[in-house]
């Protein structure tokens, strides 16, 4: 690695952002669904069935967040928790770059901050170094890619800007994972036990048309994982499906509904997920739960997510220090094994 001291280096970390207040429910669904990379129609039809998405689902989603209780304002604990992970990631940047000034800059995809905001603290900073750090370990063209292109249209300031497109069989990551699953094993007593790893599910269409290599990235980092952990008896679900198409599968449901005819507990990891926000504290915290008490599933037990765990945060912070001896997209530790149109390294090679 490469690295001249006395440098200006910006760390760019994404993530998608929620709402802050219940007011704010809204107009971050409409810029969720206004996303072409969540519905690829064109502009005016896009924008027509983003409003008509995010007044539907007003209503619903405010009931949701509220769930979380008072503290969030109706909102999510998505940015608090971001905000205590990039303050972590600066102090452990600024220990291991001591001769350079580091600042850990946070872009969301749709609420505040947003990536057009962050571009333009980065820019009045005025880094020599940029590296682009999604908070998403596995790469997909619904997250990272979609972040990066955000990124890319928007930012015209100074340095040299390289990204990390993954870090889904990083080894920080594993062990992170591993030892909450292990915690929530120990808790959960001498009975049989099923570990879920339960990722944010998209469309099937995306990986066989599109190329994404999501699937592939959760299922290779749940077995690294699980050979970490000792498991013998494990499984990836699938959450969060909305609409008509058919999404990767199982679902977390079905697989709630597998471990009842098979008479075992269940410990549900979050695989896809590094801080706390609707999908985990709404979606697997209460409704899984109660389907799981429905179906007679006993225990049920949710891993927490990383959040400023230190295994965690030290490889995101070991994903930057490397990124900036080179240039362009690479993943930290193994990225896609398969040939995929969508990853970014992969695109990168085509056209060099």
């Amino acid at each position: 690695m490469t690295v001249t001291t006395g440098q200006r280096i910006a760390v760019v970390v994404f993530n998608l952002g929620g709402p802050d207040s219940a007011a704010t429910v809204r107009p971050f669904l409409f810029n969720l669904f206004n996303d072409k990379a969540i519905i690829g129609l064109p502009a005016p039809f896009r924008t027509l069935i983003a409003w008509l998405i995010s007044s539907r689902r007003e209503k619903p989603a405010q009931a949701n967040y509220a769930l979380m209780g008072p503290r969030w304002n109706g909102g999510s604990p998505l940015l608090p928790q971001t905000e205590e992970q990039t303050a972590a990631l600066e102090a452990a940047l600024t220990d291991r770059l001591p001769g350079d000034t580091v600042r850990v800059f946070t872009a969301m995809r749709y609420w505040h901050p947003m990536t057009a905001e962050t571009a333009t603290r980065v820019t009045a900073w005025k880094p020599d170094q940029i590296v682009l750090l999604p908070l998403y370990p596995q790469f997909s063209t619904t997250t990272t890619e979609s972040s990066l292109k955000a990124w890319g249209e928007t930012y015209r300031g100074s340095g040299v800007t390289r990204a990390v497109c993954c870090y889904p069989q990083a080894p920080g990551w594993v062990e992170t994972q591993a030892a909450a699953v292990r915690a929530r094993l120990d808790a959960a007593g001498e009975g049989p036990m099923r570990v879920l790893f339960s990722a944010h599910g998209i469309p099937e269409s995306l990986v066989t048309k599109k190329g994404d290599p999501y699937q592939e990235q959760v299922e290779a980092g749940c077995a690294a994982v699980a050979a970490r952990a000792g498991l013998t008896d494990w499984a990836v679900c699938y959450q969060s499906r909305v609409g008509p198409m058919k999404w990767l599968g199982p679902s977390t449901p079905e697989a709630l509904c597998q471990a009842a005819v098979d008479g075992v507990g269940v410990v549900v990891a979050p695989i896809a997920f590094v801080s706390e926000h609707i999908e985990t504290l709404v979606e697997l915290d209460i409704e899984y739960a109660e389907l799981a008490e429905q179906l007679g599933v006993h225990p049920y037990l949710r891993v927490p997510t990383p959040g400023i765990a230190a295994p965690f945060i030290d490889t995101l912070a070991t994903a930057t220090v490397e990124a900036l001896g080179r240039t362009g997209t690479a993943p930290f530790g193994p990225g896609c094994q398969g040939d995929w149109k969508a990853c970014p390294c992969q695109a990168e090679r085509r056209t060099a």
